[in-house]
C-alpha cells in the first residue's frame, strides 16, 4: 500500500520500528501497521490542537485521500482513537468520528481494577489523596493566581449552600477537593487525583447509598465546619503562605476522614467504573 510522504500531514513513509519481546526471550523488530500510523497521525493533531474536543474528522473519503489509504485500513485506525477515547463515533451518523478528551475515568478504570485485585481498602485511596492534596494546596499558594482563589471563594460562597440545601453536600466537597488540586498548576497531579477521586468516589456512594442513614445534626455542622475550614485556607492562600496552607489542609484531610471513613475502614475497592 503506498503512503505518501511525511512533509505534509500525511502518513510517514517510513515507520519507526517497535521492539518486542518474542516467547524466546529474545527482541525482535516490528514495523507498526499503516493503521497505527495514520491514529499516530491523527493523535499527533488532537494532541497539538489541530482538532479541538468537539471537532468532527473530516469525512472518509477526504481521509483516505489524506492518507492514500484504503476504507478499511482508515477504519481500523479510528478504532484505535476509539478505544483510547480520543474520539466518539456515533454509528450510523453521517457527521463522521468526533473527537473528545478523555479524562481521570480513563485511567481511573484500569486503575481501580488493579486496587480490586490487590486488595486494596477505601481507606487506603483516601490515604492516596492526603498525599496529594496538601502538595496541591502549596503549589497553589505559591503560585496560584487571584482568579483561582476567586473562583474557590466564590465556590464556598455560592455552590457549596446550593448543594447542601439540595441535599448534595458530600458532592460539593468532593468537587471542592479536586477543583482545588486542579486549579495548582500541575497536570499531574491533577491527573492523579482526578483519577483517586473517580475510584474514591464511586465506591463511597455506592457504601453510602446501601449502609449509611443521614444524621441532619451531624450534617449540619460538617457543613459548617467545612465553610469555615475552606475560608480559612482561602485566606492562607491570598496571603501566598505555602506552609500554612499545607498544613491547613492537611489537617483538614485528617479531620474529613472521621466523617468520610467512619464504619468503612475496611471496605474493598471494587470495579464500580462501568
Amino acid at each position: 500500500m503506498n503512503v505518501v510522504d511525511a512533509r505534509g500531514p500525511d502518513v510517514p513513509e517510513r515507520a519507526t520500528p517497535v521492539f518486542t519481546t518474542r516467547r524466546d526471550g529474545e527482541r525482535g523488530i516490528r514495523t507498526p501497521k499503516t493503521a497505527e500510523l495514520v491514529a499516530r497521525k491523527l493523535r499527533s493533531m488532537i494532541v497539538d490542537g489541530e482538532l479541538a474536543a468537539g471537532d468532527h474528522l473530516p469525512n472518509e473519503a477526504e481521509l483516505m485521500e489524506l492518507f492514500s489509504v484504503s476504507r478499511p485500513t482508515l477504519r481500523e485506525a479510528i478504532r484505535v482513537l476509539e478505544a483510547e477515547r480520543l474520539v466518539e463515533v456515533r454509528r450510523g451518523s453521517r457527521s463522521g468520528a468526533k473527537v473528545c478528551v478523555p479524562g481521570p475515568e480513563v485511567v481511573a478504570r484500569p486503575a481501580s481494577l488493579l486496587l480490586e485485585l490487590s486488595g486494596a481498602t477505601v481507606a487506603d485511596v483516601y490515604r492516596a489523596l492526603e498525599a496529594i492534596e496538601p502538595a496541591a494546596a502549596r503549589l497553589l499558594a505559591e503560585e496560584g493566581d487571584d482568579a483561582a482563589f476567586d473562583e474557590l471563594e466564590q465556590f464556598v460562597d455560592e455552590v457549596v449552600p446550593a448543594e447542601y440545601a439540595s441535599g448534595h453536600f458530600g458532592r460539593a466537597t468532593a468537587r471542592f477537593h479536586l477543583r482545588m488540586v486542579q486549579l495548582s498548576g500541575s497536570p499531574t497531579l491533577a491527573l492523579v487525583a482526578g483519577m483517586v477521586h473517580e475510584i474514591f468516589e464511586r465506591n463511597h456512594v455506592a457504601f453510602a447509598r446501601e449502609h449509611l442513614e443521614t444524621d441532619s445534626a451531624q450534617h449540619e455542622s460538617n457543613y459548617k465546619l467545612f465553610v469555615r475550614s475552606q475560608r480559612r485556607f482561602i485566606k492562607l492562600l491570598r496571603a501566598r503562605d505555602g506552609s500554612g496552607a499545607f498544613t491547613h489542609w492537611q489537617k483538614h484531610m485528617v479531620v474529613a476522614r472521621q466523617f468520610v471513613m467512619l464504619g468503612r475502614e475496611d471496605l474493598r475497592v471494587q470495579d464500580l467504573l462501568d
